[in-house]
């Protein structure tokens, strides 16, 4: 049995998923309840949602000079179109050819696709001119600044306000747990958008370790303090009965009376833009030299946005990334998208090819070469998130959850080598004095037949870390390992549980 304040204990029989009999996924708990969660509700509308392909509504020819205020324009003019019963106004078409841009492009109306002809160097290529660090394309609002090394990566939006604001009364509630209850419901329906909080107690934080994570040569390590690493799970309500709610994903962090148990908060405030696409394109980036770092930084930022997605999307040369969620956004598709030889130098901040920060975001068919951390969580980030069969070659570092407690992620089926010089790694584990103060980087996550140079998977107190089905050259970590060496049945967890889902129940409503 698992202790209060202890690693989460294996179930009492010998997989924690598998098939079952009549071909479903069973589970199994701890003695606490904790299990594998379902990840099937990531991505555009909570998952198993086709994309739509929204009508050409303007359309851009390239041209001479810089495109950037033409784009722009075009843009505006479909932001002010009436929105259909979906939400959709339109599409903006940028013909086959070269686009300079000196600028950057924002689609802040939702509704609004960005749609090229084609992500290969015959399509739609935007090219990042001028010695400027930047994202080319921003969808949604602003967004603060994400650091690996800033200790008050902590939430971003510290809630949805307080207009309700009701406290958790279970004892416990564990991983993968959709149901829980409240002290009051007065003021919740189902249907309504929530923020389930998990503080960041001094005691938690004593019992991790993370006040005392040991100093680095640089002297630069800064403890975790009480109140700067807690939880923002952003959930739509299912069901009230009684004080019982029912929320439409699951939690992936337990929630326990001993370390602050959690509340429920709700404000009707959401700022993300809805029905925003990037898709069929390609951005280049001019630079100066192979470790220039004034020139396109990221390809697609998407900062505050739900329901969106970007898809058939290649980047090369930018500095950091092909696609960076923020905090902020959830509910995302990237799919079918290239990171291609990074421009900078070979060191921290730099060559995060696909980077998330947003919650229930859905990574999948998606390629990076020359990166760092290619499929990479930042502090804090809410699961679940799903990478699904992607692939990093020629890595300079790890992939994996970067920093800071990020929770309820799914690598499954990635394919992580590395380059010349090392890297190359898929790793879940305490990172201690790195940076800042990195610290326990993940918890909860579930690498599910994957393969890479070297797989780590750590148990962090009070939680638990699966590799399942994995193979690598290097193996270590005292968190849960099965069938290793051996690829498990299903081939992909996500695929698996998106079709007992859908098989079973419908979708959990949308707004």
């Amino acid at each position: 049995m698992a202790l209060a304040g202890s690693a989460l204990a294996a179930p009492s029989t010998e997989s924690w998923v598998h098939v079952g009999a009549d071909g479903k996924l069973v589970y199994h708990a701890d003695a606490r309840g904790n299990r594998v969660p379902d990840f099937s509700n990531v991505g555009y509308r909570g998952g198993g949602v086709a994309l739509p392909d929204l009508p050409v509504k303007a359309t851009v020819e390239p041209g001479e000079g810089d495109a950037g205020a033409r784009i722009q324009a075009a843009l505006d003019t479909v932001a002010k179109m009436p929105a259909d019963a979906s939400g959709h106004r339109g599409a903006v078409l940028l013909k086959k050819g070269h686009y300079p841009i000196q600028g950057t492009l924002r689609l802040t109306t939702g509704g609004v696709v960005l749609r090229g002809e084609g992500q290969g160097e015959d399509g739609t290529v935007l090219i990042a001119t001028g010695a400027k660090q930047r994202s080319l394309i921003v969808v949604g609002g602003k967004a603060a600044r994400m650091s690996e090394d800033d200790d008050a990566a902590a939430p971003a939006a510290t809630s949805a306000g307080k207009k309700v604001q009701r406290r958790i009364t279970d004892d416990y509630v564990p991983v993968g747990a959709k149901r829980f209850h409240v002290d009051n419901v007065t003021g919740l329906r189902a249907g309504m958008d929530i923020v389930v909080k998990r503080p960041s107690t001094a005691e938690w934080i004593r019992t991790l370790g993370m006040d005392r994570i040991p100093q680095n040569k640089q002297n630069s390590v800064v403890q975790w303090k009480a109140g700067s690493k807690d939880l923002l799970f952003e959930r739509t309500l299912v069901a009230v009965a009684g004080n019982e709610l029912t929320l439409n994903a699951p939690l992936v962090c337990a929630l326990e009376q001993k370390f602050g148990g959690g509340e429920v908060l709700a404000d009707g405030a959401d700022d993300a833009v809805r029905e925003c696409g990037v898709e069929n394109l390609r951005g280049d980036s001019e630079f100066k030299n192979a470790e220039d770092e004034t020139h396109g930084w990221v390809l697609v930022d998407v900062t505050t946005a739900r329901d969106s997605w970007v898809r058939r999307v290649t980047a090369i040369h930018f500095g950091y990334s092909c696609v960076n969620a923020h905090k902020g956004s959830r509910a995302l598709t990237i799919e079918n998208c290239q990171c291609l030889d990074p421009v900078s130098q070979i060191t921290g901040g730099r060559r995060y090819s696909f980077a998330l920060d947003s919650a229930l975001t859905l990574v999948q068919h998606c390629y990076a070469r020359n990166g760092r951390h290619d499929f990479v969580m930042h502090a804090l980030a809410v699961g679940p998130n799903v990478f699904s069969d992607c692939t990093a070659e020629q890595a300079h570092a790890d992939s994996g959850p970067h920093h800071r407690w990020s929770v309820g992620v799914l690598y499954d089926n990635v394919t992580v080598t590395a380059a010349k010089k090392g890297g190359g790694g898929l790793n879940i584990r305490n990172r201690a004095g790195s940076g800042t103060g990195h610290g326990w980087a993940g918890a909860n996550q579930v690498l599910w037949n994957c393969s890479a140079e070297e797989i780590i998977c750590e148990q962090p107190p009070t939680a638990q870390n699966w590799a399942l089905g994995c193979r690598t050259k290097k193996k270590a970590g005292n968190g849960y390992w099965e069938a290793f060496g051996t690829p498990l049945e299903p081939k992909s967890l996500y695929a698996a549980q998106l079709h007992d889902r859908l098989a079973s129940a419908p979708l959990a409503p949308t707004k």
